[in-house]
Order: structure tokens, then sequence, then C-alpha cells
């Protein structure tokens, strides 16, 4: 159900009971046992209510006496009909027939002249009746199927008696309030409403004299005119725009509201009729709504604004220049949920044009549409989200936003629907596109010389944001590494985290390579004799005994292996001449590994025996090896062990796994926090990730 018709609904039933309490204080009083509240079951209920609609049914006669018993009769069951619990009672005791019946005026008795007794109360006491009941959609169709519409239509056209007294004016207003209640969310009923013609009288009521009279109108013209086009049409037709835009400036809030409604329903989906509208002058008065008292009148026209800013741009420009943009801004601060989406709705709207988007950010925008990305209305969060879009769109308007915390709340916001998650990936997009040329330039002033807590929002914020060409000037000629590194020492787990989360992303984007791929190769020129010369005694000139057991070798591979077999052989070590040479502290499932690899160029690797091999190929400097150790080793790399891990990676010189432990830990440092030992490990690694990244920012830029 659309938002705009819940509303009038609620408020078409409260306007029926408020003005029936109202007048029910100048008349008799219903004695307590004629209310709901007097009886004791609702047999008597039922029973009392009969008696009503009898009497009806028994009265339509001028006699002084039958309208007498019908003014009170109609009285009572308006106060009946009040009660949602009794209007099925109603209906099936046959209230709806007695009281269409005296929607009109009896017969005159023989020889009657002038007016009659009770004239209009007891035709404005059924209306009322009939309007409460109609509340209940499944009771509108009875109540038109049982002539109630030409009836009502009647009604309309006693503005025009001569004695337009108070009485007149009653009867006049609850007919049109009833229309309102009959035909809402109802089109069958609103067509039927235009076919007996009563649209032409309702647009002449809004010319009434009577406020209440104006209001009423007002709202049966809101209700038709909402999704009908031929309702639309002919309201229009009537001239009802000239009218409708005064009363936009009427001070009196109920009428304001009611013709800011109807405006809205005209203009919805109809561009024809919303250029009629402007053209008749209504932009001012709506804009001047916006602070009106009411806050339902302040919601329509936010809506209205909005409407209007849907496709013209030379309209989003006029919105703005007549002093749109502030009321909105405010309304964004209200405790009003439903007031606070319409105005994010305008402003979404306007800051899709180019020259408005820096006059809302100018006018404090930015701020609290940020703090709407936290609501948990869906609308009210894509609202702001769509209108924080427009806003990025322009230059002028980057730096502001990064400089509040905003690239945070769109990083790290929780966002209900995937259509407003899809808004703020397409805004971060923007953004990125953004970060260049004098974007940037102000960017970095603010990391030289603002607060320190927003050098550290752009230093985050240029992580995740700036070009590759410029990330060594950003963090390593401008300081902004420092800032980086500065937030994992600080006090504040958040400011930790957010700091872990932008130096893995940097980390990331730094090299399109992993780690360990891009470990500088072995210089040593590599022969490999081939899997089937594995501890195979052909053509063997040394032998290794490991753990008593023989390993046939071969020194031309060793040779040119590694510097550390060279120097064996080659050297004046006493292993040169032997034949057989005792290899004392490695396992023979390590040595065969680590043999195998020299003999093949590649070995699949066990991580029970990771650890181990990769300390023999250090021992024998074997490079290679010990690359797809530390490979190997870093798959198994968890928030428990990484402390290990990294001893282990200083104790072998192994920089690929270091490497490892260091992103792993800015991966997971939400993870690692927790544990009592991480802000030791935190300070121990420092010197080796700034060198990382100094290392990584100073690569030249590779091109994917």
């Amino acid at each position: 159900m659309d938002r705009r018709t819940i509303s009038t609904r609620k408020g078409s039933k409260r306007k029926l009971e408020q003005d029936f309490e109202h007048e029910n204080q100048d008349r008799h009083k219903i004695p307590a046992t004629d209310t709901a509240a007097g009886y004791e079951s609702h047999q008597k209920l039922t029973r009392h209510i009969q008696t009503q609609v009898d009497i009806l049914n028994s009265s339509f006669s001028s006699l002084e006496a039958d309208r007498a018993a019908a003014r009170r009769a109609t009285s009572v069951l308006s106060q009946f009909a009040k009660t949602e619990e009794l209007v099925d009672t109603m209906v099936d005791c046959g209230a709806v027939p007695a009281l269409v019946m005296h929607l009109q005026a009896p017969p005159p008795a023989r020889g009657e002249n002038g007016s009659k007794l009770y004239e209009h109360e007891v035709e404005k006491g059924s209306a009322l009746a009939l309007g409460l009941l109609a509340v209940k959609p499944e009771h509108q169709q009875l109540i038109v199927d049982a002539g109630a519409l030409t009836h009502l239509v009647e009604l309309l056209k006693r503005h025009k008696s001569v004695d337009n007294s108070r009485t007149v004016n009653g009867v006049v207003r609850k007919a049109a309030d009833a229309i309102t209640n009959l035909a809402h969310e109802n089109s069958g009923i609103k067509t039927r409403v235009r076919i007996e013609g009563a649209i032409p009288y309702l647009v002449e009521l809004l010319e009434h004299a009577d406020a209440k009279v104006q209001r009423a109108a007002a709202g049966a013209l809101r209700t038709l005119a909402f999704k009908n086009d031929e309702n639309k049409n002919q309201i229009v037709e009537c001239n009802a725009l000239p009218t409708l835009v005064i009363m936009l400036g009427s001070e009196d809030t109920a009428i304001h509201y009611e013709a800011v409604g109807v405006i809205g329903n005209l203009v919805h989906s109809s561009p024809h009729i919303k250029k009629a509208v402007l053209l008749a002058g209504a932009l001012q008065p709506v804009i001047g709504l916006l602070s009106s008292p009411c806050s339902e009148s302040q919601r329509e026209a936010a809506l209205l604004l909005g409407q209007f800013a849907a496709a013209d741009s030379d309209c989003k420009v006029h919105i703005v220049q007549r002093g749109a943009v502030k009321p909105l801004i405010d309304m964004l601060e209200s405790s009003d949920v439903q007031l606070k989406e319409m105005a994010a709705f305008a402003l979404g709207r306007l800051a899709q044009e180019t020259h408005n988007q820096a006059g809302i950010a100018h006018n404090g925008g930015i701020v609290p549409l940020l703090r709407l990305l936290d609501s948990k209305s869906g609308p009210l969060q894509h609202n702001a989200a769509f209108t924080l879009y427009g806003l990025v769109d322009n230059e002028d308007n980057v730096a502001d936003l990064i400089k509040v915390g905003g690239f945070q709340k769109l990083q790290y916001g929780e966002f209900i629907v995937q259509q407003t998650k899809d808004c703020v990936a397409k805004t971060m997009r923007r953004l990125e596109e953004k970060i260049h040329g004098r974007v940037l330039n102000h960017l970095l002033y603010l990391m030289r010389v603002a607060e320190r807590n927003i050098q550290r929002r752009v230093a985050l914020a240029l992580a995740h944001l700036c070009a590759p060409d410029d990330r060594k000037v950003v963090f390593l000629d401008k300081n902004g590494l420092d800032l980086l590194l500065g937030l994992l020492e600080s006090g504040s787990v958040k400011l930790q985290c957010d700091g872990s989360v932008a130096l893995y992303r940097l980390a990331t984007q730094a090299s399109s390579v992993s780690p360990v791929d891009a470990a500088p190769l072995s210089p040593t020129p590599q022969v490999y004799l081939g899997e089937q010369y594995v501890n195979n005694p052909t053509l063997s000139d040394v032998t290794f005994l490991v753990e008593g057991k023989r390993f046939y070798a071969h020194r031309i591979c060793l040779l040119a292996s590694s510097d550390a077999f060279r120097a064996m052989f080659d050297g004046g070590y006493r292993e040169r001449n032997a034949k057989d040479v005792e290899i004392p502290n490695i396992r023979w499932d390590v040595f065969e590994l680590m043999m195998r690899f020299i003999y093949t160029g590649s070995v699949e690797i066990n991580i029970d025996l990771a650890q181990d091999l990769l300390r023999a190929a250090d021992q024998y400097l074997l490079d290679g090896l010990k690359r797809l150790c530390e490979c190997t080793i870093a798959q198994d790399i968890s928030v428990e062990n990484v402390s290990l891990m990294y001893e282990l990676s200083e104790g072998f010189n192994a920089m690929s796994l270091r490497e490892s432990c260091i992103l792993f830990i800015l991966e997971q440092f939400d993870k690692l926090c927790t544990k009592p030992w991480s802000s030791h490990l935190i300070q121990r690694i420092m010197p080796d990730i700034r060198h990382y990244f100094e290392k990584a920012l100073s690569k030249p830029t590779k091109l994917t």
C-alpha cells in the first residue's frame, strides 16, 4: 500500500470521529446505556443496533416525530460505527440501506412548505455513519451498490443553498468525507464517483468559505486522484490547480496538508500535469511547506519536490535557487523516520544535478546523510546512499566527505537491501575515479596539516582509493605509511583494525603476484639428472650415510645444485676425497626429499616435513627448495601459530615466509587482536612491516 494512501485513510477516519465528538458537545448526550461501553453483552448491542435500524426504516417521512427519531438513530449508529468491532454487526443488521435511504430528504407532507424539521441533520448523520462503515474496505462496494454515491453527490450540491448555514456546511463536509472513504484504494469506486459527476462539485468546494469544507473537498480529490488518470485529468480540467496552489499557502495546516496531497497525487506518473502544476506557480509554496509546523505537510512537500526534480534539470536548479536545500537538510535531523526519508529522497533527486551537488554539501548535508546510513529503515538508508552517490560526482565534495569519515561509513556500513549495496559500490568506484589532480592535492594537504584524526581518515581512504602511480608519493614521500603504521600502534582496537585493513589492501594492490612467486630466482644454473638417478648406485661416485643407511649420489649433480656442495667437494674440507659422507643432523625422509629436488628440480612437500626440509635447504643453500618450503609452510599459518611461524622465518632468513606472516597478521588482525600476546607481536614485527611496504611501494608500477 502506498505511504500516501495510508496517511489519507487514517486521516479521514480520524477527522470523521473528531468532528463527531466535537459536534455532539452542543447536542443531546447519548445516555450511557446507549453506548457500547454500557452494555454487558454483544447480544444486547446487536438488539440495540437493530432497534436503531428499524427506526430508520420506519421514519422516512417529514413528520416531526419521525425526523426527530431519525436524527437520534443516525447519531446513535454513528457512535457505534466508531467501534470497529461493531461495524460488521451494523452491516448485518441492515444499517447500510437504511442509512442510504436517509441521505435524501423525505417526500414533503401534504401542504408542507419551506424547510423541514432537522433539515440537513439527518442526512449529515447518515453520511457520517456510512463514512465510518466505509473505513472497512469490504463494505465499500455494498454501500455504493445501495445507491449511496448518487445521494452523496446531491448532498455536495447543497452548498449552493441560500441557507449557507453551519448545518449545510456540515452535511456537505460529511458527504465529501464519505466519498473519500468509499473510494479509498478502490479503483472501481473512484471511477464511479467521476461518472456520478462529483469531481466538479468537489473542485467548487475548494473555494468554500468554510475551512473545514475546503479540507474535506481536498481530501476527497486527493483520494480520487491517486492512480486514476481519468480522475486526474478531470480535476485539472475543472481548473482546480489555481485554487490548490493558493491553499498551499494557507496558515491552516490541515488545509495546506490536503492541498499538497492532492497535487502530489496529480503529479505522480503524470509529466503533463507536473508541468501544469509548475506553470500554476506551485513550486515556491511547496518549498515554503518544508518549514510548516505540520510534519505531514513537510513530508508531502519533500516528496513532491522529489517528483518535480525527477527528470527536469532546470527544475532541479530552480528548487535549489529558491531555498529548498537548507530546510531539507534540517529535516534529515528530525525524529520522524518518514520525514527524513522524504527529505533524503528529494535531496537525492536534486544531487544528480552538477550545480546542486556542491550547494548541498556546503549547506551541511554530508554529515546528516552519512548518519542516515546507520538507519534500520531500508528506504531511508537507500535514499541517503543515493544522495551521497550524487554528491561525490562533484570534485569539490570528495575531500569534505573523506575528511568527516565518509569513506569509512561507506566501507563498513551494514546495508539492508541489495539495491543500496549496489549504490554504495558505485559510490566507491566514483570516489576512486576522483582521486587525482586537485582532489588528490587537497587530500595530501589535509594529510599534512589537518588534525590527527582527519589525517588518519585521509590516509585510510587513500590506501583503498589512490591510483597505483600515486602510492609511492602518498605513502612514502608524504608520510601516509607513517599514519597507517601509527594506527597499528594506537591504543584503540577500532583504529588498529582500520589500519590493518588499509595496509592489507595497500599490500595486495602494490604487487600483482604473491610474495613467494616474487622471491628472486637462484642465480646458480641448474642441471638435473632426472628421477631415475635418485639414490641409484649406477655411476654413483659419492655415498651419504643418513641414519645408518646409504644414499647413492653423483658429484656432478651436487656441484651444480648449490654453493654448499661446491665448497664441500671442491674446497678444503675432508669430504672432498671421501667416498662416504656422514650426514648426522638430517632425517632420512627429509634428506631423500632434498636430494630428489636436486635431481629433478621439483618435489611434493608434506606439511609435516616442511620445517625440517626448510632447515636442510637453508643449511645447504638450496634457494629453490627453500622457497617451496616457505610456500608450503605459509599455507599452514594460523592465528594460533603465526608468532611461531614468524620466529621460524627469522631463524632461517626466510623472507617469503616472513612476508606471508606479515600479510596474514594484517588480514586477520581482528582475530589476532583478542590474543594477549598480539600487542607484543605487533611491536616486534613493526620494523619488518615498514621495510616490506617501503620495498613494495618503491617498485615500478606494473601494468595489468
